[in-house]
């Protein structure tokens, strides 16, 4: 997992990255690590490990677990500190309750980190799906429809080098394009400004995504609705719930301009 080419700066703190290598190390599949797997994993030396698990053990993120380590919920600090810096959540929560109770569907918001997308927001309802979805799921950005909408928003020749970077999902996706196919698909998306993606990332799940913009124009998040595909067909996701999930984008977007237009204040000494 470590990069020998990278920090090659002065400033640049390679124990700081060595943790972080550590943390990355447990996956779905792998809730609790011994010493030596995650110097397998990382590659570096056990003694340097097991320094850094006593340190990330005395600061709360991980805990003994049998042989092994595991992760603690204070990680979820970490995630939670780039949802919360960006007050996303906050705007977005009321458009998408609205849209829930509109299509009696779940809604969730994601952005891309290499070839991946990442949940940062999301309102369920109690329905089975094939695969669970928290605040920071990762799934393959490609078999998405919000992967798919936010690849079609970078520049054509920086996809490849986005997907180039091997996903840390830990799901093999049903749909494997090759270059061309997925040049198509997105081809499709610029056209359309909406992504479809029909149990491309697992069996029964189906669902119709689209960007949302700050105030620049810039697609900055993906927002979607999500449906089981043996309760919901694609023209009832198309012809319904599409219309809806565009306008909450756009209110979204909206309020995050007004958001970011703000001024902010700052009070020293009982002044402004």
């Amino acid at each position: 997992m470590t990069d020998t080419g990278r920090g090659t700066g002065p400033d640049f703190i390679e124990a700081l990255a060595r943790g972080l290598d550590v943390l990355r190390t447990f996956r779905p599949g792998t809730p609790s690590m011994t010493l030596s797997e995650i110097a397998g994993v990382t590659g570096l030396a056990r003694p340097t490990v097991r320094r850094i698990l006593i340190t990330l053990e005395t600061l709360g993120y991980v805990r003994g677990a049998g042989r092994g380590y595991a992760l603690t919920p204070r990680v979820l600090d970490l995630g939670m500190a780039y949802v919360n810096s960006l007050s996303m959540w906050d705007v977005a929560r009321p458009h998408m309750e609205k849209l829930v109770a509109q299509t009696n569907e779940s809604t969730s918001m994601a952005q891309l980190d290499g070839s991946d997308i990442v949940y940062v927001a999301r309102v369920a309802v109690p329905k089975i799906v094939t695969l669970a979805v928290n605040i920071g799921t990762r799934f393959p950005a490609a078999a998405t429809s919000m992967g798919k909408v936010l690849l079609a928003a970078l520049p054509p020749a920086a996809v490849d080098g986005v997907l180039a970077e091997a996903s840390r999902s830990g799901i093999a996706a049903r749909w494997q394009p090759d270059p061309a196919e997925l040049e198509a698909a997105l081809r499709e998306v610029r056209a359309k400004g909406w992504a479809l993606a029909d149990q491309d990332l697992a069996p029964g799940i189906r669902s119709v995504a689209t960007g949302v913009r700050d105030g620049d124009g810039n697609v900055i998040a993906a927002v979607n609705v999500t449906v089981h595909a043996a309760e919901t067909s694609v023209e009832t996701l198309l012809d319904d719930h599409l219309p809806k999930l565009l306008r909450t984008a756009a209110d979204i977007g909206h309020d995050w301009a007004l958001a970011a237009a703000v001024p902010s204040v700052t009070f020293v000494g009982g002044r402004r």
